[in-house]
């Protein structure tokens, strides 16, 4: 119940910060309001606690300190943060960005298809009326021009009764109202295919903007924008890398210099860096798309010449499909065109939240305080590392993945956005880690390592080291994202990114092609016939079987069927049998005759028997 306190009374001074800010001239977005108001009360120097129920003299002292932090202009923190929270709520992928795109147009064009797909005209006027809406319709729908000019809707009308004649009408208002939007939109497709066909031809179009010799322009100059940029941060990552590693063999050296602030340059150079990649990332894939689609448009084009040349009438079934081809890759082309105006946007943005870096370190100060030091970029310091390696047989309970022990070793998941997981917590450096020294798989979670000697410090102890780069992110807010923390840290997640919870924007992603195969049926059916889920079929089962108790079964027979069953026997065959003796012989004895006289008894108590043998003799028979 505490922890539901405190979270409500979070919430309350997420606002009241909000209107302190406000009162000081400063209107700042909520999102960025919460960020901070949850990263003061993380920051283990504040000694907040989020499980207690804050007391006023609590809460009076974190307005204080997240009005302080938010109105501190020369805070680099603070300018990474607000750089990270722009990035959440602005930034979308490619198919993001055109399914948005999408759903705005459906929606400025919605009223126009109402009117069509409702009315049902009757007379002449209202045919004409009608008409006319499907032809704006159509030049709204493919952007190839501006309504209010007379020559484009004459262009649109003509190509528009070459496809479909206003006498047509009639049988389009017969059509249910998803048939008639499916047609106005093929129909938007044709119209477009031959109003570009009429451009390359030279006979119409001149409304019609070059989109490809423009994208070919204007992505290689957005793509090498994004490049120096990046090749700036680079730079100044590199410096304030050597900097820092300086200020901390040698504090004296520096001691005008804050070495809090340089790290949150350091942060926010390394941050900056990070959203520059990305967008660096689409510019190349965009200059791949329009490559594979000027290709495609000028050999629909060549066979479309090919096709009508000069006839006077051709078969719709040929060149209909050539025509909403045209359409597909032109509006492809301006997706193309929204894309790039949405990477040259954001890169300008970003570039407004370095503004500071000028400020507090300018060029000449960063060169007067490196004399005498060595600035390594980040490939030089992977390449003093290539020879060293970890030995795998120092470690007995540890994992350790090699590239060419390891499939798909390059598309590993890297925690820490792939930088040093031993520098983090203990320097509060950004160093990168080299993969090739040997990359440590703990808990399911890789790890990459600057040096040899970083690797084996952090094996010895890995979840200690893993807490310590926890603290250093609640210290500097800005690491949270930096260094996908994400998972750890939920209540920070801003309320734009929380909407989409589960998409990390910086998360790499690892692919790989893979195939499965199952057996149809593993194991035999268990499916149980006589199973009944039905309570009534149940009770009707059980009726049945309690009248079974209670019937008898006759049987009789009648005097024609008895006596009559089929009987089946089977016997042996009698057989001839004989024996044969040398002589024959026989003997003859008498019979026994023996009598018992007095066995009755007489009037005596004394009983007196006689036994009498009269068996003759042997020799008298």
């Amino acid at each position: 119940m505490a922890g539901q306190l405190s979270e409500s009374a979070v919430k309350g001074i997420i606002r009241r910060v909000g209107l302190e800010c406000a009162g000081r001239g400063r209107t700042l977005s909520e999102p960025l309001v919460a960020f901070m108001v949850r990263a003061v009360i993380l920051d283990p120097r504040n000694d907040f606690n989020m499980d207690q129920i804050l007391t006023e003299k609590d809460v009076q002292n974190l307005i204080q300190l997240c009005v302080t932090r938010l109105l501190d202009t020369t805070n680099p923190s603070l300018s990474t943060i607000k750089m990270q929270v722009y990035f959440d709520m602005n930034y979308a992928s490619r198919a993001e960005l055109l399914g948005e795109q999408q759903r705005v147009l459906e929606g400025k064009l919605a009223p126009v298809v109402r009117d069509i797909t409702d009315s049902y005209p009757r007379v002449q006027e209202e045919m004409e009326k009608a008409y006319q809406n499907i032809v704006s319709y159509v030049l709204l729908s493919s952007g190839l021009g501006s309504p209010t000019d007379i020559e484009v809707v004459r262009e649109v009308t003509a190509a528009l009764q070459s496809v479909f004649p206003q006498t047509e009408m009639t049988t389009f208002i017969l059509l249910n109202k998803k048939d008639k939007e499916q047609q106005l939109k093929n129909l938007t497709m044709l119209v477009t295919g031959i109003r570009l066909y009429n451009k390359e031809c030279r006979k119409g179009g001149s409304s019609i903007d070059d989109l490809p010799a423009i994208l070919s322009e204007a992505i290689p100059s957005a793509t090498q924008a994004v490049d120096e940029h990046l090749n700036t941060c680079h730079m100044l990552a590199h410096k304030y890398t050597a900097l820092v590693e300086s200020m901390q063999e040698d504090p004296h050296r520096y001691m005008q210099l804050s070495s809090s602030k340089l790290k949150e340059a350091l942060f926010s150079v390394r941050q900056h860096e990070a959203f520059l990649s990305m967008l660096l990332s689409d510019a190349i894939t965009s200059a791949q798309e329009v490559e594979t689609l000027n290709v495609q448009f000028a050999a629909t084009m060549m066979q479309l010449k090919n096709t009508v040349q000069e006839k006077v009438s051709v078969d719709s079934k040929e060149v209909f499909p050539l025509f909403l081809e045209l359409s597909k890759l032109w509006t492809s082309f301006q997706d193309e065109m929204l894309l790039l105006s949405f990477l040259t946007n954001m890169t300008k943005s970003l570039q407004e939240f370095l503004e500071i870096q000028s400020q507090l370190f300018p060029e000449e100060v960063l060169t007067s305080l490196l004399k005498g030091v060595t600035v390594k970029s980040d490939k030089e310091r992977i390449r003093e590392t290539m020879g060293t390696r970890v030995t795998v047989s120092d470690f007995k309970n540890q994992e350790w993945l090699f590239p060419e022990t390891t499939d798909n070793f390059d598309q590993l998941l890297i925690q820490y956005h792939s930088f040093c997981a031993h520098a983090i917590g203990v320097k509060g450096l950004l160093l990168p880690g080299n993969p090739a020294i040997g990359i440590l798989k703990h808990k399911g979670k890789c790890y990459v390592f600057s040096s040899k000697e970083a690797a084996y410090n952090f094996a010895r102890d890995p979840d200690e080291f893993i807490r310590l780069n926890v603290e250093k992110a609640k210290e500097y807010a800005e690491l949270i994202q930096l260094l996908e923390l994400q998972h750890q840290f939920q209540s920070l997640i801003p309320q734009a990114q929380a909407r989409t919870a589960g998409k990390c924007l910086m998360k790499p992603v690892a692919k790989c092609d893979s195939g499965t195969q199952t057996d149809t049926h593993i194991l035999p059916p268990t499916i149980v016939t006589s199973y009944e889920w039905n309570e009534w079929e149940l009770r009707r089962k059980a009726i049945k079987l309690a009248n079974l108790r209670r019937k008898l079964t006759h049987a009789m027979q009648t005097d024609l069927s008895h006596m009559k069953r089929e009987n089946f026997t089977q016997v042996y065959l009698p057989k001839d049998v004989g024996t044969q003796t040398k002589h024959d012989n026989s003997s003859n004895v008498p019979k026994p005759q023996i009598f018992l006289k007095g066995l009755r008894g007489r009037s005596s108590p004394t009983t007196h028997m006689v036994k009498v043998d009269l068996t003759r003799a042997v020799d008298e028979t």
